[in-house]
């Protein structure tokens, strides 16, 4: 008799909704199944799409599946910043928003390798600790700065406020840094691709075989 949790294996494409954390979607697939389960990049609570979530022995794949590109549908709300760069977080500073040309221009220049610095609510350690919990106690750090790979960014609308975004970005780069450096906060992130997997293609109750899992990287 196998190890238990190594079986079903596999791996499953689930469409986040907004609310839960990534780690519940994790545990809830885990319950279902009996397999022991790990995701391949997390998205914030408020955020939405694409979560790519390994089963049973095929989680010893996982490193394979983290450092895929990801795509993303974000809105910024050009009217403030904010101490988390989304809409949770406490307004730090209000502004007039860019005009379209001005935003545009901005927006182009986006293009490669961009430094971004690495959101207050994260979870990289500072001195030892998670960021996010030290931003919960009120506490204000110092944020490193990241060098991040950003393949297109498109601005796909902007009614003078809220501006539309279509990014894809390296592994590891955060869209609310994108949308601080932009001078606002995202109002709303949606992931629609993790490598080659889709989130029109996702069904929390099929387990895509590994061997066609790896096929399609």
């Amino acid at each position: 008799m196998p190890p238990r949790g190594l079986d079903p294996a596999g791996l499953v494409l689930v469409d986040k909704p907004a609310g839960p954390s990534s780690f519940a979607l994790v545990r809830d697939l885990r319950e279902r199944t009996g397999a022991r389960a790990g995701h391949a990049g997390t998205l914030d609570p408020f955020a939405t799409g694409l979560l790519l979530v390994l089963l049973g022995r095929f989680t010893k794949e996982q490193q394979r599946f983290v450092g895929l590109d990801k795509r993303y549908l974000t809105e910024i709300d050009l009217t403030a910043r904010t101490s988390t760069g989304d809409l949770e977080g406490d307004v730090v500073e209000e502004r007039e928003p860019p005009s379209r040309e001005d935003l545009a221009q901005r927006v182009q220049r986006l293009h490669g390798e961009v430094e971004l610095r690495v959101p207050a609510a994260s979870a990289v350690k500072i001195g030892g600790e998670r960021a996010y919990k030290l931003h919960r106690k009120g506490l204000a750090v110092e944020m490193p700065v990241r060098r991040s790979t950003i393949h297109s960014a498109e601005l796909v609308a902007y009614d003078g406020q809220v501006a539309t975004l279509d990014v894809l970005a390296g592994s590891g780069t955060y869209v609310r840094s994108i949308a601080d450096l932009l001078g606002g906060h995202c109002a709303s992130l949606r992931r629609t691709e993790v490598g080659p997997f889709r989130v029109d293609d996702a069904d929390p109750t099929r387990i895509i075989p590994p061997e066609k899992a790896l096929g399609a990287l």
